[in-house]
């Protein structure tokens, strides 16, 4: 399938560059999943489109604030280092730039010593597998040094970074927030608790496809990039539980998509599982997790706009995209969102 199919027309002008002020006020586009048909509410009023006994499924994960600026130990140049995926100890995938001068051997420090990367192996795009060197707790060191790595679309500064964050973020390891979370608050979660509202959380950490558009014009074409997920057993028991009983699993976003989709491809039920997922969904692809979902509006051309295509179909998806232009919505990170159901 050609990777034009997946393309829209967006005016730069609607590109969220800051949150709203209070999270579940964003607009939210209702779409049949089956017929098409389209709905113009708010975030808040997601409620309405849940019933009791049904299972909300979130995604946990933390962003680290893990964009670091530093110099090369050798030469004093400045250089940006975004930390991306814990390899093994203390050695982690990271984006470099400038990457080019940057060779195994070289060093960087960032906070005047404070954190040392040496370059161990050399990747495409800019890629590097670093070698960290510091005293005490990494996370602590990071929380002094970095900033959060929002979308390079995003030009605004952030002044408060917890924006960034859902308000149920936990398990530290993102490049990126699952941007479907956002627009959730306590008090809309409370309340949807208390409809009867099942809420469930697993961890996926958003990688480095994030951050890589589709170079190819074939999407059979595409290799998925890794991304480390978890689920433990309560939550495999709960979903298995939702299922039985009739009711249904409304994923929020992409993220959590994927994980639910990967556990129950390879295993036809949830069970309690770790590991590292490529998988890849786009039209053609059979869903066995989820029967709603709840994401923010993505990139033309990119994977996540697939995903949703499976899900639906591409015509009610482009249709829903080009509604959303058309009333003005707001788009990607800190954009609005769209439940499909």
């Amino acid at each position: 399938m050609d990777i034009e199919a997946f393309d829209y027309h967006l005016p730069e002008s609607l590109i969220a560059q800051t949150p709203l002020k209070n999270r579940d006020e964003s607009r939210l586009l209702i779409l049949g999943r089956q017929s098409g048909n389209i709905e113009h509410q708010h975030f808040k009023d997601v409620i309405d489109y849940l019933e009791s006994g049904d299972t909300l499924v979130l995604n946990d994960t933390r962003v680290m604030p893990a964009r670091l600026f530093g110099l090369k130990e050798e030469t004093g140049a400045k250089v940006e280092m975004l930390m991306l995926t814990q390899i093994e100890g203390n050695d982690w995938e990271v984006l470099l730039k400038p990457a080019k001068r940057i060779k195994v051997g070289n060093r960087l420090t960032f906070g005047e010593g404070k954190i040392v990367a040496e370059c161990i192996k050399e990747l495409d795009q800019g890629g590097r597998i670093m070698r960290l060197h510091y005293d005490g707790i990494l996370q602590e060191r990071l929380d002094e040094l970095g900033e959060m790595p929002l979308p390079p679309y995003i030009k605004e500064r952030l002044d408060d970074q917890d924006r960034y964050q859902t308000v149920y973020a936990k398990a530290s390891g993102s490049a990126a927030a699952p941007t479907a979370g956002l627009h959730f608050t306590d008090e809309l979660l409370a309340n949807i608790r208390d409809k009867g509202i099942n809420i469930a959380f697993i961890t996926l950490h958003v990688g480095l496809g994030t951050f890589r558009p589709v170079s190819v014009d074939n999407i059979d074409d595409h290799e998925m990039h890794s991304e480390y997920y978890q689920m433990d057993r309560e939550t495999a028991e709960l979903l298995n539980n939702t299922k039985e009983s009739g009711h249904r699993i409304i994923s929020v976003g992409t993220t959590s998509t994927r994980t639910l989709e990967t556990i129950m491809q390879s295993n036809d039920k949830f069970v309690a599982q770790s590991g590292w997922t490529d998988i890849f969904i786009f039209p053609g692809f059979t869903f066995k997790a989820i029967d709603g979902l709840i994401t923010n509006f993505h990139l033309p051309k990119s994977t996540l706009v697939m995903l949703v295509s499976a899900f639906s179909s591409r015509d009610n998806i482009l249709n829903a995209y080009n509604q959303a232009v058309s009333s003005e919505y707001r788009f990607f990170s800190f954009g609005d969102a769209m439940l499909i159901i």
